[in-house]
Parts: C-alpha cells; structure tokens; sequence
C-alpha cells in the first residue's frame, strides 16, 4: 500500500502467509531521507499539543540516561519515538514508564531500557540494512527506522503482524519492511544483513542468521533457558561469532522451530531462585547471573556474610527512583498453593520515598500463560537501621498463575538495603 507524509509518497509492503515465499523489492533510501522520515512520523504522531512530550523526556533522561544509554543517536530516537502508538489502548497511561507491556498473543512490548541498550549495543550506522527477529508491536523497528538505512522485521504471530505493520505505515515508518514468518529462519532473500537484532529468546543462536549475518557484522540476541537467559552481542569475524556477554535478561521465548528444538523444559511445580547468594557472575563482570534489570545495584564482596563472600546492594537517595533487580521463574498455581520466601537483609537509614507505600520489600508479580492477567503479592517493608537478620514470609499463588517474577527493591524508598541468600520455596496444595 502507499502511505504519504509530509508530501512524499512511498511504498509498504505487507508479507504474505508463512508458507509462501516472500520477494520485496525495496528502494534503499539514504540516511538523510531516513531522518526526514522519522521526524515526519514523529510531527504526524506527536502534534503540538503531545500530552505524552513531557512523559517521554522524563523517560529518556530518568531511565534511560540514567541507566547508562549515551549515544546520543540513540537518546534523540528514543525522544522521537511515540511509545504510546505501540501499546494497547487501555495501556497508554504506562507507555513512558521503564516496564514491559502486554500487546497480545502472549507477547510483550519491552521496556524502553531495554530496547535502548539493545539498540546501542548494536552500534547502529546509516547505510545499515537490519534484521529484526520479532516484529510485535513495531517500536523496536520504529526505534531503530531513523538510525539506519533499512529495517527488515519478521513476527511469527499474524494478528501482531498485520497490526504492526498498519501502525508503522499510519506513522508513516517507511524504510521498515515486515512480514510473517518464522524469524528462526531469517530473511535470506534480503541477506547479508549488517546488524541483526532479535527480541525474543532461543536456546541457541539459530544456524540461519549466523549464515546471513555479513562479515564484520553485530548480532544482539538473548540466549539461554526459559528463565535464565543472557544477552549477548555476537561479532562475526572471518566466518566465525566472537561472544560477549551483555547482562542477565529475559524476553518472551522465540516460537516456531526454535521452540522444537528447546531441550531445556521450564517445570512450574518447583519454583526456585537461581544465584540467590549472589555468587555467580557473568563472565568479565560483575553483574550476578540470573538476575537482570538492575538499578542503582552493586554486587558487593565481604568477610562476613550470612552466606558465601559476596551480597547484593541496592541504594538510593532520590525519593521514587528505582532500585531494583528482578529474576524470572515458572510456577503453576494449579499444583503450587503458595510461595515461602526467605532472605538475609541488612538496612541502612530505609525510609519511605515520595508516598508512605514506597519502602523496600519483595514483590512476587505472577502472570497467566498469555500474561494477560496479572497480580501481586508482597512481603516487608523494612525501614530504618538494622544489622542482618532474616525474614520470612509466605505469599498465596493464584490458581491462573503460570509464571512470576520476583524483584528485590528499594520501592521508590531512600537508603540502603543489603540482601543476601534469597530463596523460593512452592509448597503444594
């Protein structure tokens, strides 16, 4: 279909179904024409009243800035993007906080963080033609259209397809080709690929894109288990991927093929915390395995602990800034009645942030199997100053629950929370 902004005509192209074969004949357009493009969509989305302006600085100076994003290509797209356009309706008052969003098909639109490191990472340039594996909602290809030369993106899930691909053309996103298919297998009609991102996560990395991926080329994926994934940048270098591990994540599983072949099968009948003694880092860092999502943390080594050498820190002195880390496990409330949840906290002047409910605790948020319904539960908080001590608290499992996430944080709290020896335990019905 043809789609026109600011007074140019230009093409997009929709894919056909999975089985066929998909041939697009795209005209490259140069960076200059790409930047226009995304300043035309930004005017189209964002009128002079944009209620969402103020919302989307804040994001990008408290979350993303402050999370340790500097390139300032990247910073610049992620104030043009408009969030709001790529989220459910009902969840457009949330679009501008740091948080993944549910957009159907149980399939989740990442956190801002996220798909600006992402995009760092992947050391964007304007001549690049990138592979998106994972389409979903389209702000990651919205993000990446103003930093590159071409973005090729492929969503498996039809109804996120089609729905992707109408709200990039309404935006006028036009240097973003889409279709439907299975992203396990590439897009090899449009290979090489100079960068290639995928946002979804396989045990491996899938044959195919290694294959498409041009020499000197970068690929950002999350690898790994279910629940216990790593992003990783891989650099292809004389035929061959040198690895380097990003940080601890995690992303919605990638479908299709790459699901057959999982070998690893996540068991919701015995949730656990995986490094809960903080012991285990990534290699050549020091960010704790399994845990991901971490604000204003450090991992920190002393003599006397309750368990091991090394703790978790979190600290924060602005009221209603976070500091948190999150681990992700499955848990089947058919067969789990309730959680036992036990830590080793030491505190340091903990008081409440910008409202009396923001003080450090331990929040469980479980999800049913379409993460389209959700609920919290919750032990603490902890104020003041205190030596280690231990706690213990249970928690009820909804029935629909398939899976949780647990974050250690300070809540919007301000001072010091040290935490060590965190542990799950599912009692059974």
């Amino acid at each position: 279909m043809t789609v026109s902004r600011c007074g140019i005509s230009v093409g997009l192209v929709r894919a056909g179904p999975v089985s066929g074969r998909l041939r697009v004949d795209v005209l490259r357009v140069s960076s200059a024409v790409a930047l226009v493009a995304a300043a035309c969509a930004a005017i189209a989305a964002a009128p002079p009243a944009d209620r969402y302006a103020a919302a989307r600085e804040r994001m990008v100076r408290d979350e993303i800035a402050a999370g340790g994003v500097v390139d300032p290509r990247v910073l610049e797209a992620m104030r043009l993007t408009p969030r709001h356009e790529f989220v459910p309706a009902g969840q457009r008052h949330l679009a501008y906080f740091d948080m993944a969003l549910p957009i159907g098909a149980a399939q989740t639109i990442s956190g801002p963080f996220v798909v600006a490191s992402m995009t760092e990472q992947l050391a964007p340039r304007p001549t690049d033609r990138v592979l998106e594996i994972g389409t979903g909602s389209g702000y990651q290809a919205a993000v990446l259209a103003p930093l590159v030369g071409m973005v090729y993106s492929i969503e498996i899930h039809e109804s996120l397809g089609e729905r992707a691909a109408r709200t990039l053309a309404r935006l006028g996103y036009r240097n973003v080709v889409t279709k439907i298919g299975d992203g396990f297998r590439g897009w090899p009609e449009h290979a090489p690929f100079d960068k290639i991102i995928v946002t979804c996560s396989p045990e491996n990395v899938p044959q195919p894109l290694v294959d498409q991926l041009a020499e000197g080329g970068r690929m950002v994926i999350p690898l790994g288990e279910r629940f216990e994934q790593t992003l990783v940048l891989l650099t292809k270098r004389q035929g061959k991927l040198t690895r380097e591990a990003l940080a601890s994540t995690l992303f919605v599983p990638m479908t299709g093929q790459a699901e057959d072949e999982r070998q690893v099968k996540p068991d919701g009948g015995r949730p656990a915390v995986r490094n809960g003694g903080f012991e285990a880092a990534l290699p050549d860092s020091q960010q704790p395995a399994a845990w991901y999502y971490g604000r204003q943390m450090e991992v920190v080594a002393e003599a006397a602990v309750p368990e091991g050498t090394r703790f978790l820190r979190l600290a924060n002195a602005q009221p209603g800034r976070p500091a948190q880390v999150f681990q992700g496990f499955p848990v089947d409330g058919s067969r789990v009645g309730r959680l036992r949840i036990e830590a080793w906290l030491r505190g340091d002047r903990l008081q409440a942030g910008a409202a009396a409910a923001e003080l450090p605790g331990i929040a469980v948020r479980f999800q049913d199997e379409t993460r389209s319904r959700s609920s919290t539960a919750r032990i603490g908080p902890w104020e003041g100053t205190f030596a280690w001590r231990p706690v213990d608290g249970v928690v009820l499992v909804p029935p629909w629950a398939r899976e949780a996430i647990l974050q250690v944080g300070m809540m919007g709290g301000t001072g010091r929370l040290d935490v060590d020896d965190v542990r799950i335990t599912g009692l059974e019905k």
